[in-house]
């Protein structure tokens, strides 16, 4: 089998069952790919190698909580499989982001995952309880989301799975939690909202870090690397 296009949802084996996972969406660290909200003032590869620190720091982090992990990647297998070894990796699939995301969440809660939550790179330094607050919420609600400031969410969990909530989303504009808490309750979705967090979608927010969390290895990359325009 061609492991470069597996998906979740072939995924039937005991890696998932039974336990709460959490999915880490995560791009090959490509320059002209990722990060390019930054360019300028950053360079494509200097907004790729700010990336690649975040990258690492979330899955270094959030595989240590008491869950599952699993990356559902984008790109080239082997980068994943040389940077991460150990960690349980899946391609994503679908044609947007919203439908990416709706096929993990449905197929680990269809491979016998008890709850399933995703999160991505652009949070570092997101506490694990946060993580395991939204694993707490999932054994009594069927949604959890963890508001971002700039109108997003940094994580959605699902304890069952509600496709309307991925569907048509504006991605990556201040109206995505605005409509996701619209569609749920229009649906009758029970929906809980944790305290909110942030992620690094510009300058300010990578002061934010820098302020928040001085010891992260991506506020110390950002210090070593980009003082002279933070």
């Amino acid at each position: 089998m061609d492991k470069s296009v597996e998906g979740v949802d072939k995924v039937r084996d005991a890696r998932f069952h039974g336990k709460n996972v959490l999915g880490i969406f995560a791009k090959e660290p490509l320059s002209g790919q990722v990060k390019t909200r930054f360019c300028p003032p950053l360079s494509p590869a200097e907004a790729a190698d700010l990336y690649t620190v975040s990258l690492r720091e979330s899955v270094a982090r959030l595989s240590a909580g008491a869950w599952r992990t699993v990356i559902f990647y984008a790109g080239a297998r082997d980068y994943f499989v040389r940077a991460f070894p150990g960690v349980d990796l899946l391609a994503q699939q679908g044609a947007d982001l919203g439908t990416r995301m709706g096929n993990a969440l449905s197929g680990l809660l269809a491979a016998g995952a008890r709850a399933a939550v995703l999160s991505g790179t652009d949070s570092p330094d997101l506490p694990l309880s946060h993580v395991q607050a939204a694993f707490t919420v999932l054994g009594e609600q069927e949604v959890v989301v963890a508001p971002a400031q700039d109108g997003g969410y940094v994580l959605i969990g699902e304890s069952r799975h509600y496709p309307e909530l991925f569907m048509d989303i504006p991605w990556s504009t201040p109206q995505v939690l605005a409509l996701t808490r619209k569609r749920a309750r229009e649906a009758g979705i029970g929906l809980q909202e944790l305290a909110p967090w942030e992620d690094l979608d510009d300058l300010a927010a990578l002061r934010a870090l820098l302020k928040r969390s001085p010891a992260s290895a991506t506020a110390h990359y950002l210090q070593t690397h980009f003082a002279h325009i933070l």
